[in-house]
């Protein structure tokens, strides 16, 4: 896990779009949001869970290993980038292998869209524009220490699987120690936290 990076804390999240909006304003994006709100028991629930880039590091960035055009950078500290326009051919095998579903293409433009961590902000050491917004700290940016100071009894997941194949990321969703079969958006049963069977 990074240093210093986003903290998904599910629970906290009110569905109040202000990340979407603050994404918005991200200069590298012009006025297109990176981010985007899911609704995972939309009709029946008022859940809602903020999906951003989740930084995977190992294996490397699977949207990265399958770019034919190389368009996908991994910087030295980890932050997957958003398709370099002047490279990307927007064949949308990123968005196929994102475990997460993070990338989109922008039908229009004909180009890969994702998270980047706000890495004009976050590389100066300046927070994301999502997690600067967010009214309940749903989307936390800072180290596990400063995290687990403000908030002592939680737990962070940085290792998910898929099937057989386990995906370990540099942005961490976070668990309630006392909660940790909670089910994981979308309805499906967490069955592995960091390696460790939670059944």
């Amino acid at each position: 896990m990074m240093g210093r990076t986003i903290f998904i804390d599910p629970g906290r999240c009110i569905g109040c779009q202000a990340c979407v909006s603050a994404c918005r304003e991200c200069d590298s994006h012009r006025g297109k949001s990176m981010i985007h709100l899911d609704y995972p028991d939309e009709g029946h629930s008022v859940a809602s869970l903020p999906t951003v880039c989740m930084h995977c590091e190992d294996p490397v960035a699977p949207c990265a290993e399958v770019c034919p055009a190389d368009a996908i950078l991994v910087t030295a500290d980890g932050v997957v980038q958003q398709a370099d326009t002047t490279r990307c051919i927007g064949c949308a095998n990123c968005v196929n292998a994102c475990p997460f579903g993070v990338p989109k293409i922008d039908l229009q433009a004909k180009l890969q869209m994702k998270c980047n961590l706000c890495y004009d902000r976050t590389a100066y050491g300046l927070a994301p524009m999502c997690a600067t917004v967010c009214p309940t700290g749903a989307l936390f940016y800072g180290t596990l220490e400063e995290l687990q100071a403000e908030r002592p009894g939680v737990q962070v997941a940085d290792s998910f699987t898929f099937g057989t194949t386990t995906v370990t990321t540099g942005v961490a969703m976070v668990v309630p120690a006392d909660k940790v079969q909670w089910p994981v958006p979308g309805g499906l049963p967490v069955v592995e936290i960091n390696g460790r069977d939670v059944r």
